[in-house]
């Protein structure tokens, strides 16, 4: 029995290897050449996976442990890594095009637990009081810890006026905080504006989508269609990031052409490369450049962008970029710290695999990833705000604002 056990551990170390050849050339084939491959360890892991499919208390499907354990592989590197199966590839991108079912939460993976990046406005999550950094724990009766991402993203999703039950650890919380909600379809409107005082625009950016950055162009021309603002906020709070060139075409509008926005640098030479005001770096295959619609006025006037423990990926671009430039000064909380670079290997099943290539830096070259912003100005939002409904961080940005015009005075 046990040369049987030996033996289909062999053929199986065999049959991965191949597996992970193919992989490994076609993934890595137009950069490094193929490593070797570990034939001691993969052996191992034919081993473990014979022991469970001969041992375990009920029969496994050989689909189902390879995809725990390619999903282990990559989980167990950094929070960002990670493997999604087709119906989660296609969410994921659902999300960037600005509409999908379920909670509005971006969510991460940390310790074993989900991870909340941040609540998206105006959703179930945000409006029951989901906060950024809470650790999920367990979705109604099932426990999260050990879970795949992608097992638990569509566990949190479902159809519309369904409910689920969120168990929460959150940090200065000795007992965990039990939230129920209800989906919905959620449809973020990234960009919105208003005229908070006579001359001083508020503009609030809630993600980075497809067509972000010209929104942005179109608020803000709304917003000076009165002639050129005295101040304007910038609102990135609870903004999870989203798309690159998004990211790139909002710094656009407030910083001169060619200036260095963001910077990456990794392992391999493809890895490094610095990304600019430049149509190339924001336009993305589009032939009509939209910052040429923009007043000159966007890139002058005083600014304030605001951030917090929610502000993470793009919008931690954006804030840096300002920020290193002395573009503006950065108002709030540290912000979330999530700045790597995943590249995106689709498989031939319509699952992805996400690895972690290379790491964002600002302009002076701050790392962004898990270290985050630090605001010019630090300021919390106390209980008695929340309470009486009054926004501080935007009353005391307001107040900067004006003592920055009243100093250029």
């Amino acid at each position: 029995m046990r040369n049987k056990f030996q033996k289909a551990g062999l053929v199986m170390t065999g049959i991965f290897a191949g597996i992970l050849i193919s992989l490994n050339f076609s993934a890595n084939a137009d950069r490094v050449a193929p490593a070797s491959l570990p034939v001691e360890e993969l052996r191992a892991f034919a081993d473990v996976f014979n022991a469970i499919k001969q041992g375990y208390v009920e029969p496994v499907e050989d689909r189902k442990l390879i995809n725990h354990a390619i999903s282990g592989m990559l989980t167990g590197l950094d929070p960002h890594s990670a493997y999604l199966d087709a119906e989660a590839f296609k969410e994921l991108q659902e999300g960037t095009q600005g509409e999908f079912g379920g909670l509005g939460i971006e969510v991460g993976m940390e310790d074993g637990f989900v991870k909340v990046v941040s609540p998206i406005e105006d959703t179930p999550a945000f409006r029951a009081g989901v906060q950024a950094g809470d650790l999920i724990v367990k979705l109604d009766d099932t426990p999260v810890k050990g879970m795949d991402l992608s097992d638990a993203v569509k566990m949190m999703r479902g159809k519309p006026n369904t409910s689920i039950t969120l168990t929460i650890m959150r940090k200065g919380e000795s007992a965990p905080v039990v939230v129920k909600l209800v989906r919905e379809i959620i449809k973020v409107q990234s960009v919105r504006s208003k005229i908070i005082e006579p001359g001083f625009g508020y503009l609030r950016v809630s993600q980075f989508q497809e067509n972000t950055a010209t929104a942005v162009v179109e608020h803000l021309n709304k917003l000076m269609a009165d002639g050129p603002l005295t101040g304007l906020v910038l609102d990135l709070r609870n903004d999870p990031g989203g798309l690159l060139h998004g990211a790139i075409g909002v710094s656009a509008a407030f910083l001169p052409a060619d200036t260095l926005v963001v910077s990456t640098d990794g392992r391999t030479p493809d890895a490094r490369r610095e990304y600019r005001v430049d149509p190339e770096d924001y336009l993305r295959g589009r032939t009509r450049d939209f910052i040429r619609n923009l007043p000159a006025a966007a890139r002058e006037v005083p600014m304030v962008v605001l951030v917090n423990g929610g502000s993470a990926s793009a919008s931690e671009i954006v804030a840096g970029a300002l920020q290193d430039h002395k573009r503006a000064t950065i108002l709030g909380t540290q912000s979330f710290g999530k700045g790597s670079v995943q590249l995106v290997y689709d498989l031939s099943d319509g699952s992805s695999v996400h690895v972690t290539s290379s790491r964002w830096f600002t302009p002076d070259r701050h790392q962004l990833d898990q270290q985050g912003l630090q605001p010019d100005i630090l300021m919390t939002v106390t209980q008695e705000d929340i309470d009486n409904g009054r926004d501080a961080v935007l009353n005391q940005a307001l107040f900067e604002l004006q003592k920055l015009v009243q100093l250029e005075e």
